[in-house]
């Protein structure tokens, strides 16, 4: 089962809708090459969820299997939660009770 459908059990609909519509507006703020997962990729990934908290990344190119499996790996490794994927871009979620409310896209994007 994958990482999407496991958050989607623990965010209710009208949350996992709202933080959508949040990456819609979102940039991608990593892209990831066909290097994949190097340490300085996963040290900005790091200081990118603990910013921004819910953040878009661009994923390597492959198949659809391959960049879902790629995507729950991301999740896995940076212990995030995979909120949506489509095509090569994955929204993750993690979130930091201490972000700085000026730098989390949460905030800056709340009703």
């Amino acid at each position: 089962m994958s990482t999407a459908k496991n958050t989607r059990k623990t965010l209710d609909s009208t949350e996992v809708r709202r933080l959508k519509g949040i990456g819609h507006e979102l940039k991608p703020v990593v892209t990831i090459g066909n290097k994949g997962l190097t340490e300085s990729v996963l040290e900005e990934l790091e200081r990118a969820l603990n910013d921004h908290e819910l953040i878009k990344i661009k994923t390597p190119p492959g198949t659809k299997e391959e960049r879902d499996a790629f995507s729950d790996d991301l999740a896995a490794k940076t212990g995030a939660q995979l909120i949506h994927s489509i095509g090569r871009m994955a929204l993750l979620l993690r979130r930091n009770p201490n972000a700085n409310p000026k730098l989390s896209n949460l905030s800056r994007y709340s009703d």
